[in-house]
């Protein structure tokens, strides 16, 4: 960073010398030559907790991060995960396909799988596809444009939603309101061709403040058939009525088209983890997020904000079902490949918010009250088992318009939030607060394989959810901090829809229902030495998965039911030591390291036909140690980051199966670790470079799901980028 100041001290006396002169004046003058004040500015990932009232969120005494991604020698083409979470402890990232398209995240043993365990927002709008009905988020802008990210675990769930995996916000760049007109270009090269351009413009004239950008990215893939073909845009004008009043709007739009190479075996990933199963499946969403904001300042002590957004777009799937030791292959009779499946979800989600914010005293305690109301109005419209085409393209073909399943799944729900920080001691904090939810989902369609009398359902939502925190300032460095919440998380559209005639889902489905508490303690030591550690719990009751039941005919099938509780323990650690550091360089360690501990307290499940006991039995999908260190240096205008990543063995289904099943369906996940290396170098002021290898031992990871196998196998994976800012 180079700071110019140039001290200019002028006294200048305009006088008379003497009394008896009138011609005599004389001119003072003194000044200084310019200074120039040399040094730089390292840009390294530095996560901080947030302040006690955070935009409209009051997070005293709860676990909370934000990431500063501007300028961070890091992989955000691809969006690697474990690179820009590598100081988020507890964080699991998976890749589903490995080209970057989707960010896949969870907290404290949750699913990752495209992030449906948490609360997923841009510039605080929600962008799940549907909270009740299908809660994905599909939506998945650039890591380009995104300046930080914030983290709230679940004990914040109160103020934003119920789910148990807490909040993610992607807050986009903002405009240089000092210019009329500014914008940057980053462009993006990589492996397995690799080529991504970002390019975005903003500024601000008199009352308007506008941003947007345009995104593109293709790529190969690692594996053989594995295309993929990503763009995005974003737009945002903010209108300024005063200082105290503001109207924003923004539209943002992400989509992909991924050409998805099928799962593999054990075996077959043993033998070539860049092999294929699948070369006509495709995977497309195409997903608009609008929205409109007004903040209005009505009193010093007094402000308010309504935001009305809506998630509109498209899912699509073409694929040829069956597991990775099911080919894909021409007939030898019809000299054709089999029909392939078509599953077409729409999503219609609209969302209404209003929030205040009121600063008063009760005596000498200072208070802080956030309250607010939200409706939810989500239409989700799928379309399933429709009979595609045979051929090898995208296309979303079907056979007479006829789907298998052709339903509707509408939530109208209302939500009363209220939370109040007390600040008891100038070093003590305490908030309580509350959330109450009420409304109704409803189906209807058809279903081939059922009668129409059991396709409509109904699901009531009515609870309340209540939590507490307590923060203590020990000194200026040092804080404790606990945290209590409940959490909710309601029976989805999946869960209600049979898959075949002869499963059934159960009528008395219960909505998942828990809490997370939390304590730890954070600080910093000798101005060197910064930390977080806590202790969590996460209980989740009503967990859902199939049993095996009989009829009264004596015959036997699978019930989609309640099939028991769950209970997580852990330890969340962040220690960041600077080793050395100076107006010319940097060095820093760090370790961002989780322990979890989560087994079923009690439960049944589907085993062929039989029901087995889960009671003990290790959760699925959770390994016990995730632990990313890294080396962090700098010399004047380059830095580099080593960050070397470690996840345990996990298993992939409930019953703890260790062998592998011949379909890769089920067995150990083997434990991996990661060697990646990062580096940037600042050109010039308003150019940089950043150039990175992942996996640099070119370990194969092995990663499956829960019902089939998912694999993300890395080689060398080397990106380039071109960060260059215009203004």
């Amino acid at each position: 960073m180079i700071i110019k100041s140039y001290w200019v001290i002028y006294f200048v006396v305009f006088g008379y010398v003497s009394l008896f002169s009138q011609n005599a004046d004389t001119i003072l003058q003194q000044h200084l030559q310019g200074i120039t004040v040399k040094g730089y500015k390292f840009p390294f990932q530095d996560t901080k907790p947030l302040e006690s009232v955070h935009n409209g969120y009051i997070t005293s005494g709860k676990k909370s991060e934000v990431i500063f991604l501007q300028e961070l020698p890091a992989n955000i083409t691809e969006k690697t995960g474990r690179q820009i979470f590598a100081k988020v402890p507890g964080a699991f990232i998976y890749d589903m396909d490995g080209s970057g398209n989707q960010m896949n995240i969870a907290t404290r043993g949750m699913d990752p799988h495209r992030s449906w365990e948490l609360n997923v927002r841009q510039n605080g709008v929600i962008t799940n596809s549907d909270i009740y009905g299908y809660p994905a988020s599909h939506y998945s802008p650039p890591m380009e444009a995104i300046q930080k990210i914030e983290i709230f675990r679940g004990t914040a769930s109160l103020m934003y939603g119920s789910q148990f995996g807490g909040m993610v916000n992607y807050i986009t760049k903002k405009a240089d309101t000092t210019k009329i007109l500014s914008g940057e270009v980053i462009q993006s090269a990589g492996s397995f061709g690799l080529l991504s351009t970002y390019l975005s413009i903003g500024g601000k004239k008199n009352k308007w403040t506008y941003f947007g950008y345009y995104h593109k990215r293709k790529s190969e893939g690692y594996r053989t058939n594995a295309a993929s073909d990503a763009d995005a845009q974003f737009f945002s004008i903010q209108y300024d009525f005063s200082k105290k009043f503001n109207i924003k709007g923004e539209l943002g739009r992400s989509s992909y088209l991924f050409r998805s190479p099928g799962p593999l075996t054990d075996r077959m990933f043993e033998q070539d983890p860049r092999q294929a199963t699948r070369s006509r499946n495709y995977f497309s969403p195409d997903i608009y997020v609008p929205s409109l904001i007004l903040t209005w300042d009505l009193f010093p002590k007094l402000s308010l904000s309504w935001t009305n957004s809506a998630v509109y777009g498209d899912r699509n799937s073409i694929q040829f079902i069956g597991l990775a030791n099911v080919r894909d292959t021409i007939s030898a009779t019809t000299l054709q490949y089999a029909n392939r499946q078509v599953d077409i979800d729409n999503f219609n989600s609209f969302t209404s918010e209003v929030k205040a914010r009121y600063d008063y005293k009760l005596g000498k305690i200072k208070n802080t009250l956030i309250t607010g109301i939200t409706l939810f109005n989500n239409d989700l419209h799928r379309r399933q088992q429709g009979k595609g085409s045979t051929g090898s393209d995208y296309d979303l073909t079907v056979s007479e318009h006829r789907f298998n399943r052709n339903i509707h799944f509408k939530t109208k729900n209302v939500a009363f939030f209220a939370e109040n920080l007390f600040t008891i001691l100038p070093q003590l904090e305490m908030s309580l607060g509350a959330r109450l939810e009420r409304g109704e989902s409803n189906m209807s369609g058809v279903i081939s394989y059922l009668t129409p009398e059991k396709v409509p359902n109904s699901i009531q939502y009515h609870f309340p959810l209540f939590g507490a925190s307590i923060k203590y300032q020990v000194n200026n460095t040092t804080a404790l901090y606990c945290s209590g919440s409940q959490v909710y998380r309601p029976v989805i559209f999946a869960d209600l829809i049979p898959a075949t005639v002869l499963e059934r889902s159960d009528p008395d489905l219960k909505n998942a229902f828990g809490y997370n508490v939390e304590i730890g303690i954070k600080g910093k030591t000798f101005s060197r030495l910064t930390y977080d550690v806590n202790y969590f719990i996460v209980q989740y009751n009503n967990r859902i998965g199939n049993q095996v039941l009989t009829d009264d005919t004596g015959q036997q099938y699978a019930l989609k039911t309640n099939i028991g509780n769950s209970v997580t323990h852990g330890t969340e650690i962040l220690i960041d030591v600077k080793m050395a550091e100076t107006d010319d360089y940097f060095i820093s360690l760090f370790t961002s390291t989780s322990y979890f501990k989560g087994y079923y307290t009690e439960g049944l499940i589907r085993n062929g036909s039989d029901n087995l006991d889960l009671t003990n039995k290790t959760l699925e999908g959770l390994p016990e140690w995730i632990s990313r260190n890294g080396l962090q240096m700098a010399y004047k205008k380059f830095s580099s980051v080593i960050l070397y990543s470690y996840v345990a063995q996990s298993f992939s289904d409930p019953l703890n199966t260790v062998s592998p099943d011949p379909s890769g369906a089920r067995g150990i996940i083997p434990s991996y670790r990661i060697l990646d290396i990062n580096f940037s170098y600042k050109l010039f002021s308003n150019l940089l470079l950043r150039f990175g290898v992942n996996n640099v031992l070119t370990n194969n990871i092995l990663r499956k799901g829960r019902q089939t196998i998912r694999v993300k196998a890395s080689g060398i994976l080397t990106d380039v980028d071109l960060l260059f800012q215009l203004d």
